[in-house]
């Protein structure tokens, strides 16, 4: 506002308004084009074109590049029961390359998705899949997300419009990220063939606080199998879900509370609380934990 312009004139909020419509216009245009030229989720990866560093932590934006890389000629589906397996050990012990594209908590239709992806773009000589209890739920066919996105434009046959489809602040965070990446100031969060070891390390695995887990949890299993009243499930039960404890680790905790509450001496409810403690499920140190059938598959 000026002497000669005291309430503000029309040409002047004009003037304004155009100024901010083209800074957000430019630095608009500048995201997006920081996005395509890093290229966070790999959307020009292919045969000849090597895919980018894997930054995010959602694997289900990162795998889509490793799969379209036509790199590997050999992969590994499933949960995170598979992702320990080592692509290198595999290697030697199959030959070929192989990528470990297992997925935490990945349901069925992700792996499924993840895996025609794979094929659509490479002629493997070997898959192995790793089936766990996820196939297995009765609603396996129906429950096909988990709370993690899951980015279906990136298993399109053809991503059309990925470039702006990715423009969003992730994205933006990730392809900052793989710019560090590439001047050599961080690490990337998974090997390029997608492995990673997320357990703490073999060293620190005590064999002896497994068998006592194992003893507690045995006694408190037998414990709530001696209650008056007590029923197995009959076999036409459904399964618990993967989210819910073991059904025997659930059983043992319950009848260790309740053998906690009846007045018996100080030393048995304080047994019994031990007991309901050593039943609840503990993340285990070590790879033992992620032991899952797994089946082999040669093409």
């Amino acid at each position: 506002m000026t002497r000669a312009n005291p309430a503000g004139s029309p040409p002047e909020w004009r003037r304004f308004a155009l100024l901010f419509l083209a800074a957000a216009a430019l630095a608009g245009a500048a995201c997006i084009g920081f996005v395509a030229a890093l290229d966070p989720y790999g959307l020009r990866a292919g045969p000849g074109r090597a895919q980018g560093p894997l930054m995010d932590g959602n694997q289900r934006f990162m795998y889509p590049q490793v799969a379209r890389s036509g790199a590997y000629d050999a992969a590994v589906f499933g949960t995170s029961t598979a992702r320990l397996l080592d692509p290198a050990e595999l290697g030697n012990a199959f030959g070929g390359r192989f990528a470990n594209l297992s997925m935490n908590a990945a349901t069925p239709f992700e792996q499924s998705e993840l895996a025609r992806l794979y094929l659509r773009h490479n002629r493997p000589r070997m898959l192995i899949l790793g089936l766990d209890s996820t196939w297995c739920e009765p609603d396996a066919d129906r429950r096909r997300l988990t709370f993690r996105a899951f980015p279906a434009w990136l298993y399109a046959p053809e991503a059309g419009f990925g470039a702006l489809r990715q423009v969003n602040w992730q994205s933006l965070g990730t392809a900052f990220e793989g710019l560090l990446f590439r001047l050599g100031l961080v690490r990337a969060r998974l090997a390029a063939n997608g492995y990673a070891v997320f357990t703490p390390p073999e060293a620190s695995y005590d064999a002896g606080r497994a068998a006592e887990h194992i003893r507690s949890t045995r006694a408190a299993q037998e414990a709530a199998e001696a209650e008056p009243g007590h029923r197995l499930a009959p076999p036409e039960a459904p399964m618990r879900g993967r989210a819910g404890p073991p059904a025997g680790a659930a059983r043992g905790a319950d009848a260790g509370a309740r053998l906690a509450r009846r007045p018996a001496g100080a030393g048995a409810a304080r047994d019994a609380q031990a007991r309901a403690v050593h039943a609840r499920p503990r993340l285990g140190a070590g790879r033992t934990r992620h032991a899952g059938r797994r089946a082999r598959v040669r093409l």
